[in-house]
């Protein structure tokens, strides 16, 4: 995939951007969320885009965690409009018996969190994010074939021109290194509903 037209969101003090993958190596106390039950707002994780007006596509990328270490290390898909409007799709780890994958939706300035576990042993996610205008779909896959998903929801500021990509994070005293591969832009998987009515 062409790099060229990324941009950083908050650059990472050390990363590494090669033809076939991206390294992000995280800094201490970096997060994204907004408000809801914590209370706080943490907007310093680094971000990866690519920015686009395209209203049906689909974003594939393949995350390594297996050098998680610490709880709430993270890495994954993400579509950052700005501190207060932005989405994200990833695995966080917990503990060495599982680990949190999940979605997080923020509009508005309000987070929300939706997760399931998943063994601590699995240490490589792949996800696709799709886009129907202003609705969006997160889907995650062990192999990168068959998917499932894990979020279906509304952007209210995602009508427009938005920006996409990759993120990584250690939202208490740790560091790692997160590792993204196979990354690709595609029509959209994320097919038209089938169903009632109005469709």
């Amino acid at each position: 995939m062409d790099m060229s037209n990324w941009s950083w969101t908050r650059e990472p003090k050390d990363c590494v951007i090669a033809e076939d993958k991206i390294k992000i190596t995280t800094l201490p106390h970096t997060d994204l969320w907004q408000r809801t039950y914590y209370h706080f707002r943490n907007d310093n994780a680094p971000v990866f885009q690519v920015e686009t007006k395209d209203r049906y596509f689909s974003f594939i990328v393949r995350t390594n965690i297996g050098g998680y270490h610490h709880r709430f290390d993270q890495c994954g898909v993400v579509m950052y409009l700005d501190s207060e409007n932005w989405l994200k799709g990833s695995v966080e780890y917990e503990n060495d018996v599982f680990q949190h994958l999940g979605s997080v939706v923020t509009n508005h300035g309000y987070s929300d969190w939706a997760t399931t576990e998943i063994p601590a042993s699995e240490n490589s996610v792949w996800y696709r994010l799709s886009r129907r205008e202003d609705d969006y779909c997160i889907e995650c896959s062990e192999d990168g074939r068959r998917w499932r998903q894990m979020r279906v929801c509304h952007m209210l500021e995602g009508s427009g021109k938005i920006r996409f990509g990759i993120y990584a994070c250690s939202p208490e005293d740790s560091s790692f290194t997160a590792i993204f591969s196979d990354m690709q832009i595609t029509e959209c998987a994320w097919q038209a509903h089938d169903g009632q009515q109005p469709d």
